[in-house]
This record gives structure tokens, sequence and C-alpha cells, in this order.
């Protein structure tokens, strides 16, 4: 089952057959066992990974670094349920170290950013401070080089 998520992770267009010629099962058996994967939402979503620049479409993404009060027994959970519900949010992780929480939003204009902080965010109960990291350039996401510009850097030797 490893395997199968592996090369899915890499490649989710592949088709069952060859999914099927590396992992060495049948076809039906390797749909099944997606389908099985999907239902128990271990396969959350298949999603493409796009150069939105290369797209020229303009779009501002900010790194949130949020301190937050745990609230008695539901801890962090409840803050968290509360911003991951935001449009805006694309990702969201609990932390360890110097922040609670790392909260990955998506807007128009950094405008748009700046109002999602201080009217959505830091309205929160139990948010006890923002620091917000403007991306300015993605060279690498989900492990896939966004512009690969690979050049030969080795020095040239002559005789």
């Amino acid at each position: 089952m490893k395997q199968l998520l592996e090369l899915l992770e890499k490649d989710c267009n592949q088709s069952a057959h060859q999914l099927a010629a590396i992992l060495q099962m049948s076809p039906e058996e390797v749909t099944a066992a997606i389908k099985r994967l999907e239902e128990e939402r271990t396969i959350v979503k298949y999603q493409p990974i796009i150069n939105w620049e290369q797209a020229g479409v303009d779009k501002v993404t900010a790194v949130i670094n949020v301190r937050i009060t745990p609230q008695r027994e539901v801890g962090f959970d409840a803050i968290a349920e509360r911003i991951y519900r935001f449009p805006e949010v694309v990702s969201l992780y609990l932390m360890s170290g110097g922040y609670d929480l790392s909260v990955t939003i998506e807007g128009q204009t950094l405008k748009d950013i700046s109002q999602f902080v201080s009217t959505k965010l830091s309205t929160i109960d139990g948010i006890l401070s923002t620091t917000t990291h403007f991306m300015l350039k993605r060279y690498k996401y989900a492990g896939v080089i966004i512009e690969d510009r690979e050049e030969d850097h080795r020095l040239v030797v002559s005789p």
C-alpha cells in the first residue's frame, strides 16, 4: 500500500495498468485499492502543481506565524478549526518552537492579506500575536522544481 501511495504522490496521472505493472498487481486490484484509500480519506485530493507566474496570474502568498493560548479541554484544535475554515487559508500546521500555528494564505494583493490578518485572524479570541512573511518567489513546491533551468555548472577544461 505504501508503494502505491508513493507512486500516486509522484504522479497521480498514471493509469491503473501502469501502476499494476510496477506493483505486480492486476489493474482491478489497483483500482479497488485506490477506491478504498479514497473512501478512507487516506487519499484526500488529486491536485496539479501550477506555475502561476508562468500562467500570467498574479497572486500574493503569505505565511503567518501565530501564537495562541490553548483552550481548556480542546487545546489548539478549536482555534485551528476557526482559522482553517476561512477560504483564504491554503494550509495550516501546528508547530513546535517559537510560535504555535503556521498559516499559509493567498490573496490578490498585499492589501487583501493585511485585511485578512487585521480583520479576521487577529480578532479571534485566544490569538496572542501574528507575524506575517510574504513569499517573494516559489522555487520548489511539493517536491517539484517550478522553473528548472538546469545548466552545466562544470568548469571547462581545455588541453
